[in-house]
């Protein structure tokens, strides 16, 4: 079986067909599909570095740099803070668990699947603006022609959004996780496959995907337009340029890397490792990831954001050890 799986594996790279039980997608290596997910840390042996703001536990974390303001999402509530004055933290409660969160120049865009929404949020004023959208909408991502693309959950597609029309739609994953735009152009992350694959925006045409290791579960953009990718049970970095899609680079990261944020100020990639409650960032600006910084975190770090003006670090705890601030 193992002979048989590294067989698939290399010829998905090369986008050829393999099965091991009648399946017809070339990057699916197995009929029973189970996504990479973080490992479960132990308890801490070690403070965190840097200081800790007292935030609720959480699942998403992202960062405003126009409005200062650090997020926080656990259950379906969020926690707005701003770190230089986290004394008076602001909350918003959504009609359900978000499971994806962004920030774009003042607003916050998360998905609900259980209530078939995206919502658009103020950060200045805290003002919601939801959007339906059937089908369990997972990730949601701004275009540059100003549509929006989203991930959906029930029908395993992807819907690109003219205000609240659909223009397009691209059926065919597994688990279509994450939506990532470098240079403007449209990819996505299935993590069942654990598969990267370009998606026309005009037509709704899949482009020729290709592997992201043994078990993809985050994924972000750098400013060499390039997608840095978390392989969680291949314990990796992985680096794809886009245009045509090609994997770049690959680097070892034991411990259960899980999530990923990129300072495109200092070129660093900082990446969680669930297994060994640390963070650690790589310099990524030359042809193999360089680390540079390894510093203990609280307890399931299993979220990250970075101010790219400061070069503030949060990782936030799943079990509600609070919010580290690291300033390398």
């Amino acid at each position: 079986m193992r002979r048989l799986v590294a067989a698939c594996f290399t010829a998905s790279l090369a986008l050829t067909g393999c099965s091991t039980g009648g399946t017809s997608d070339p990057l699916q290596v197995t009929d029973q599909l189970v996504a990479a997910t973080p490992a479960t840390a132990p308890a801490t042996t070690r403070a965190p570095a840097g200081t800790l703001l007292p935030t609720p536990a959480a699942d998403h974390t992202a960062y405003d740099p126009d409005t200062h303001t650090l997020i926080t999402a656990g259950g379906n509530t969020l926690t707005l803070t701003n770190p230089q004055n986290p004394a008076q933290p602001r909350t918003i409660t959504l009609p359900s668990t978000p499971t994806a969160l962004h920030t774009d120049r003042g607003t916050a865009l998360v998905a609900l699947p259980d209530s078939d929404q995206i919502t658009r949020i103020d950060l200045r004023t805290g003002d919601t603006t939801p959007t339906t959208v059937p089908g369990g909408p997972t990730d949601a991502a701004p275009l540059p022609d100003g549509r929006t693309a989203v991930t959906l959950r029930t029908t395993k597609s992807v819907a690109i959004l003219d205000g609240t029309r659909t223009t397009t739609t691209t059926p065919g994953f597994e688990d279509p996780a994450q939506l990532l735009t470098p240079g403007g152009d449209l990819h996505l992350l299935d993590r069942l496959t654990t598969a990267l694959t370009p998606i026309n925006t005009t037509n709704g045409d899949k482009g020729a995907g290709l592997r992201a290791g043994d078990g993809a579960t985050n994924a972000v953009t750098d400013r060499y337009q390039r997608i840095l990718t978390i392989d969680t049970r291949g314990q990796e970095l992985l680096a794809f340029s886009v245009d045509p899609l090609i994997m770049k680079q690959r680097y070892p990261v034991p411990g259960a890397p899980y999530a990923i944020a990129y300072d495109p100020q200092r070129d660093l990639a900082w990446v969680t490792l669930t297994a060994t409650n640390e963070l650690v960032a790589y310099d990524i600006a030359g042809g193999e990831p360089q680390e540079r910084h390894r510093l203990p975190t609280v307890r399931q770090p299993n979220s990250i954001a970075v101010d790219p003006h400061s070069g503030q670090v949060y990782v936030t705890s799943a079990t509600g050890e609070g919010t580290q601030v690291v300033t390398a």
